[in-house]
Formats: structure tokens, sequence, C-alpha cells
């Protein structure tokens, strides 16, 4: 399902980029002056966040993994890292709620937020985020994953086509890279920190 997102995301934006080439705004929804209903706005602008807020929690997990699993090897004797404590939650039971994770993670997101603050090319960045993961995690794993699950032979019909959407979709990502950090690259010129760019 997530693959098919993927692909009607990237067709959105490839026929965003032919009908308005560098004129395209940042916020499709506001750039042209839309802004009546405003519910409609609104509406997506929430969308948008429930999104950014599951795919922030998505990336961040194997961050918050390798750091807690390091301190723990690193003092496996400290209670500060490896003790949970006790609470109680009405209609979900006992959470071990572990002071430490509390504190590292409040501290990473606080961190993150304050770099995304500092340098808000937000459209530029998120593209260049966008472009990096696209390919390896919607593109060559899962099709590969399902080559090798379905017994694909190799050169058949298939297998071509499959490799060729692989190898489109990675100069897609290519390109789409390129033309984020040249957007980076332009907006560092106007660069005012704490002031919102795109």
């Amino acid at each position: 399902m997530s693959f098919a997102y993927s692909l009607i995301g990237l067709g959105l934006s490839i026929a965003k980029i032919a009908a308005f080439g560098n004129d395209a705004p940042g916020n499709f929804l506001t750039g042209f002056g839309f802004y009546e209903p405003f519910w409609l706005v609104d509406f997506a602008n929430i969308c948008i966040v429930v999104h950014l807020v599951g795919a922030y929690q998505v990336f961040c997990q194997p961050i918050y993994t390798v750091v807690e699993g390091w301190c723990s090897r690193r003092w496996p004797e400290s209670k500060f890292i490896t003790k949970g404590y006790p609470v109680t939650i009405w209609f979900y039971g006992i959470f071990h709620l572990n002071i430490f994770r509390l504190i590292w993670r409040t501290f990473y997101v606080i961190v993150t937020c304050v770099i995304a603050m500092i340098f808000p090319f937000f459209n530029s960045v998120l593209g260049l985020i966008g472009a990096f993961s696209f390919w390896p995690l919607t593109m060559y794993f899962p099709m590969e994953m399902y080559i090798s699950r379905a017994k694909i032979r190799r050169c058949s019909f298939v297998w071509i086509w499959l490799k060729v959407l692989i190898s489109t979709c990675l100069v897609v990502s290519l390109l789409a890279a390129a033309g984020s950090i040249q957007g980076i690259i332009k907006d560092v010129t106007a660069y005012k920190p704490f002031t919102s760019i795109s």
C-alpha cells in the first residue's frame, strides 16, 4: 500500500513540476493565493502534521534504539539507565517508565526542533530527505524482496521491467536530490536564523 502511495506522490510531483516548472510553490495549496475555504487549508495542514509526526517517529526509532542500547552496554550497572519504574495508566495497565529514556528522547526532540528552526529550509531539506529515502526504502528493497520471494527468473519479462522501474526511480531520486541541494544553496544566500524561507 505504501508503494502505491509513493508512486501516486511521485506522479503528482512530476505533474506539478511539468505544469509549473520552477514557479511551482513549496506549499501548493496557499502558494497561488488560495486561502478559501479556510477549513480545507486547515484540514490539509492537519494531515501534513499527522504525516510528519508519524514519519518523524519512524525515522527516530533507530536512533533512539542505538543510543539506548549503547548506554545500556556501556553502563549496565546504572539504575538511571536500566531501571524502569512501574506507573499505572488507566485503560492500559502498568507502564514501565525509564527516566533516562524520557530525558534522552525529550532532549533529542528539543535539539532537532531547534536545529529545524535555525535552518528553516523546510521544503528543500524535506525534499532532500525524501530523495534519499524514497529509492532505497520504497523501491529497491521492497522490489528486491518481491523478486526473491516470488522467485522471478533472472532476465524474464517481469524481472526486466521491475529492474527498469527501480532504475528509473533511482534517476528520479538523484534528480530530486540535486534539485533539493540547489534549493538549499539558493536559500542559504538569503539565510536569517529563525526565519522561514520556504
